[in-house]
């Protein structure tokens, strides 16, 4: 057990489950610090796009997220000076941060900078592996999932409120593919961490979710 005393509650899950939803609002309601590290592999996959870096090259692409200048204010995400909320979450960006995520370069470069997010009061950190991975001595663990048609459903929502156009089959397919490389990569694959506590939100709302993280934190047994 590292003697970091910062406690840390970790939410990971598939794509579209809700656990970034879920992880701000508690963070926000602990007053802890955020992370998420998905938006990471989002950024690292946005840099590469608009530098028109070698998408096979995964020195290249590893330096580009060796030196990410993130910042998380709330839920507005920062790269330098620029507001990339939205954009980060486009369908061709998160389609590639799935790809590079796998990539053990990619992930080796960002493991420091995840771990730089643990400040006191604590941490709230959402993704695929934190539990796992990044910090698996966290305080509590939980593993988030839905069913796919409800996190297509969700996705479809989320577009269509912000005028996008989407196509519920496409959505369906890329999701089923995104779990595919996700639970069968050969670094850090999706899976839940020991100990986690599973949370199936496929007819949960926000609300019952995040109480019910809340009242496993406030219920956990002392470490």
């Amino acid at each position: 057990m590292p003697n970091n005393p910062v406690p840390v509650i970790t939410i990971d899950g598939p794509t579209a489950s809700g656990k970034g939803t879920v992880a701000h609002k508690v963070a926000d309601r602990l007053g802890f610090h955020y992370l998420d590290s998905g938006a990471l592999y989002r950024l690292a996959a946005l840099s590469a796009l608009r530098r028109g870096a070698d998408l096979n090259d995964e020195h290249a692409l590893a330096k580009l997220a060796e030196h990410l200048p993130v910042r998380f204010d709330g839920p507005v995400i920062m790269l330098a000076n620029e507001n990339v909320t939205e954009a980060i979450r486009a369908e061709e960006v998160g389609n590639l941060a799935s790809k590079i995520a796998a990539l053990p370069a990619v992930r080796q470069a960002l493991f420091a900078l995840q771990l730089g997010f643990r400040k006191a009061p604590g941490l709230v950190a959402d993704g695929r592996d934190m539990g796992t991975v990044i910090f698996p001595h966290a305080k509590l663990k939980v593993f988030l999932t839905a069913s796919t048609e409800a996190r297509a459903q969700r996705r479809y929502k989320q577009l269509i409120d912000k005028g996008i156009s989407a196509n519920m089959e496409d959505l369906l397919s890329d999701l089923k593919a995104r779990d595919d490389r996700d639970t069968h990569r050969a670094i850090a694959p999706l899976v839940p961490a020991e100990g986690a506590h599973l949370l199936d939100t496929s007819n949960m709302t926000a609300d019952q979710a995040i109480a019910e993280v809340l009242s496993w934190y406030a219920h956990r047994a002392p470490k």
